[in-house]
């Protein structure tokens, strides 16, 4: 029989999804599953979107551009402009989704065997994009007793070495939640500056901060212009998932050019999507006001839920709309598995994203969760509160064992 590649072997699990068997069998015993697990908002996508799909009038579908439509990267520009990061069309590749901007940006810049440095937990596809393009990751560690803040300069230097090509980091974080600082973006960037390397920010969340804290990206740092990529996509931002549109950003035109190798590779990115995003453009603030008032108060519903349960440790978020959760569990894998496999309360139960997956430093993370909030306030509180019945139940099951 032939074999599978070693590379295919070694593409992990995603933890978001791997457990999608056992919520599906619990359905089919009647209970009801509360997703944690998923960044999937149950926000309405914005009218302008839906209303661009419904009213296309078109006779072929054709490709687009490989950059993407041009009114499209235009008009994104502009959008960029209006957030203080000056950017214009050539400096944009619309791409199939943020995940394709990744695989581009490290395919351009990085060779088999090269390393790249992130912050972690990270992304559990971060791990996935660095093994199909050859690449690997060097972790330095963030805390949850320091709410997941970037760890000391001194910890990245020290990790540096002549296969050292990037530093990667998600701002705000999933799924820590945590919302780099200007001067944790400007520590990272006389770091890149200082060894020539790049600084990748996945910036998919920029929207989505609470508390009056403000969003700073690598885009608008002065003198960055050779080293910053940027990471985009609509599919939080305007509760777009399932269009698979996102784009990578860079002043850097050596890097833009060879980007544009692997959009022509793959052709181009959906048509039809495209215009949704273009017109999602179109959002006006009221909508992100509504939206970001909603989840601040699901974040606070949620961290005030989990910090009744005795043992749990959590920080409070600074934006996106995840936080990662210390339980008193040995084992936050089997954990969730039990939960959906052998456990319910009235009929009902919960999912959660064991957290060991978004570490790549084996042993972190083994009795941590992530957990997305983005269920109503009232499905919140009902789901911490099977968590917390639930855990005792559980540990008294290991106990036993």
């Amino acid at each position: 029989m032939p074999k599978i590649s070693n590379k295919g072997k070694q593409m992990p699990e995603s933890p978001i999804r791997k457990l999608v068997p056992y919520s599906e069998i619990a359905k089919k015993k009647g209970h009801k599953v509360y997703h944690l697990n998923i960044g999937q908002p149950d926000i309405k996508t914005p009218e302008v979107a839906m209303n661009a799909v419904k009213n296309i009038d078109l006779t072929i579908l054709e490709y687009s551009h490989s950059a993407g439509n041009e009114s499209y990267r235009k008009k994104l520009a502009n959008y960029y402009t209006n957030q203080g990061i000056s950017v214009n069309i050539e400096d944009i590749i619309i791409t199939t989704g943020g995940s394709e901007a990744l695989m581009f940006a490290m395919g351009s810049t990085m060779d088999q065997g090269d390393e790249i440095i992130i912050p972690e937990p990270f992304y559990a596809n971060y791990n996935g994009f660095s093994t199909a393009s050859g690449v690997n990751v060097i972790p330095v560690i963030s805390t949850i007793e320091t709410g997941f803040a970037l760890p000391a300069v001194a910890d990245f230097e020290k990790l540096i070495t002549p296969k050292t090509k990037a530093i990667l980091i998600c701002n705000p974080g999933n799924p820590t939640g945590y919302l780099y600082s200007k001067e944790e973006i400007m520590q990272l960037a006389a770091l890149v500056k200082k060894h020539d390397l790049f600084l990748i920010s996945d910036e998919v969340y920029r929207e989505f901060t609470y508390d009056g804290d403000i969003h700073y990206s690598v885009m608008s740092v002065p003198g960055l212009e050779e080293h910053a990529i940027m990471i985009d996509s609509v599919s939080k931002r305007y509760s777009m998932c399932g269009a698979r549109i996102g784009c990578i950003v860079s002043k850097n035109k050596e890097v833009m050019t060879t980007a544009m190798k692997f959009a022509q590779a793959r052709l181009s990115p959906p048509t039809i999507e495209q215009i949704a995003s273009e017109a999602a453009l179109d959002t006006p603030q009221s909508y992100f006001d509504e939206v970001i008032s909603e989840y601040r108060e699901r974040r606070d519903t949620l961290i005030e839920e989990l910090n009744k349960i005795d043992g749990v440790i959590v920080s409070k978020p600074k934006g996106a709309f995840y936080c990662i959760a210390q339980l008193p569990v040995n084992n936050a894998d089997a954990f969730a598995q039990w939960l959906l496999e052998s456990y319910d309360l009235d009929g009902e139960t919960v999912m959660v994203a064991p957290a060991a997956g978004f570490y790549s430093t084996p042993g972190m993370g083994l009795n941590q969760v992530r957990i997305a909030y983005v269920l109503k306030k009232d499905d919140l509180i009902s789901a911490v509160r099977i968590l917390k019945a639930a855990i005792p139940v559980y540990n008294a099951t290991q106990t036993q064992a």
